[in-house]
């Protein structure tokens, strides 16, 4: 059994202890930060990121085990074509997409990477008369943009103590002035996968009030992603959107390349703030069809990812620490020090990280990196711990 498969109870509790009976909740725009650090804590001379010197880039979340062969292949080879626009191979992946999930194209939306799927929806319904229902806490990219740049107002419930979507709570919290509801399945930062019948059902009796969006930019770590995926409900007609991307187990978030799964009528509100795929590069798109044809690939990435991250998970527990187990390519885990003064001596040490402040808890998201990086960082972590 691995330690990844191991997991005791004793871990759950503890680590989901650390965010019961904490008293002051941060502003929710804050919930998951992840910015440069203040000048105060920076090297002298030196950049906020010193990425020419890093041992370990554990900062993105990216996948440092591909490309797959084969698409790497056909986007070196598709480099001498680059004169052409990328229409002939970007309605080859929509029309491909459309037929993996039985749906027309129609129901689909190319983006360069989801961000742009994420930015079309923050646009479309952020609004300053209404607000965004999302989970406190959860990945903050599309609710910054619709509250940050478009005024819309944040409507957040708490996560249970196992790190799960309290649907019920959300439910209740739903009223005439949401605009969307926002969930990251599985989570970020947290790593976890919400159980798929649950969702499901949250899906149906919120998408009667309202909107739902559904980011599955991790749901590729399961090897059944499929199951664990809501596009059927786009299918049986449920006004639901749901964004997905290449960055993560393909491999390809140098590449951006990404797409949408929604209803006709959501679509097209969302394509009046977004290219449908136009910002893609040919070489990308060629590429992103090359790698859903290699499932040899899928399988060896996630395997990849598995070793690391049970490496990562008995650095933590030979240091004494608690993590929250994870469903993707990230772990958060609780830190003894101030978040920002960590990711600065970490980084002095060459490994890239990400804090995450919540509920007065300074956490770490640590990316899983190929082996040699997670011994970077243990090495560095080892002595800070």
């Amino acid at each position: 059994m691995t330690m990844a498969e191991s997991i005791s109870r004793r871990h759950w509790l503890k680590s989901t202890a650390l965010l019961t009976g904490l008293a002051a909740v941060h502003h929710p725009y804050e919930a998951f930060t992840a910015t440069t650090p203040p000048p105060a804590l920076r090297p002298p001379g030196k950049s906020p990121w010193d990425y020419e010197n890093m041992k370990a880039r554990l900062t993105s979340n990216e996948n440092p085990f591909g490309p797959s062969p084969k698409a790497q292949q056909i986007m070196s080879d598709a480099i001498k074509d680059s004169w052409m626009y990328p229409k002939l191979g970007k309605d080859q992946l929509k029309k491909m997409l459309a037929e993996m999930w039985d749906v027309t194209e129609d129901h689909i939306m190319l983006g360069a990477g989801s961000t742009e799927i994420l930015m079309a929806a923050a646009q479309n319904f952020g609004n300053p008369n209404h607000t965004i229902l999302a989970a406190d806490l959860t990945y903050m990219s599309l609710i910054g943009r619709a509250c940050n740049d478009y005024e819309a107002g944040l409507v957040t419930v708490p996560l249970t103590q196992d790190y799960d979507y309290d649907f019920d709570q959300m439910l209740d919290k739903i009223s005439s002035d949401n605009s969307l509801i926002y969930i990251c399945n599985p989570n970020n930062p947290t790593g976890r996968i919400t159980d798929a019948s649950q969702l499901r059902q949250f899906c149906k009796q919120a998408s009667e009030r309202k909107p739902v969006f559904i980011d599955e930019a991790y749901i590729d770590y399961q090897e059944d992603a499929a199951a664990h995926s809501v596009i059927d409900l786009v299918r049986e007609g449920y006004p639901v959107m749901i964004a997905r991307t290449f960055s993560k187990v393909h491999a390809m978030a140098g590449m951006r390349v990404g797409y949408c799964v929604a209803t006709p009528e959501l679509i097209t509100q969302l394509k009046k703030y977004g290219t449908d795929g136009n910002g893609m590069s040919r070489p990308a798109v060629l590429g992103a069809i090359a790698t859903l044809e290699d499932s040899e690939f899928m399988d060896y990435s996630r395997k990849m990812n598995a070793q690391s991250k049970a490496f990562l998970y008995q650095t933590l527990e030979a240091n004494g620490y608690e993590y929250v187990p994870s469903d993707t390519n990230f772990v958060l885990f609780p830190i003894r020090m101030d978040g920002d003064r960590f990711v600065m001596e970490m980084m002095k040490r060459g490994v890239g990280l990400k804090r995450v402040v919540y509920r007065d808890q300074h956490y770490c998201r640590v990316s899983i990196g190929t082996m040699e990086n997670m011994e970077a960082f243990a090495g560095a972590f080892g002595e800070l711990s």
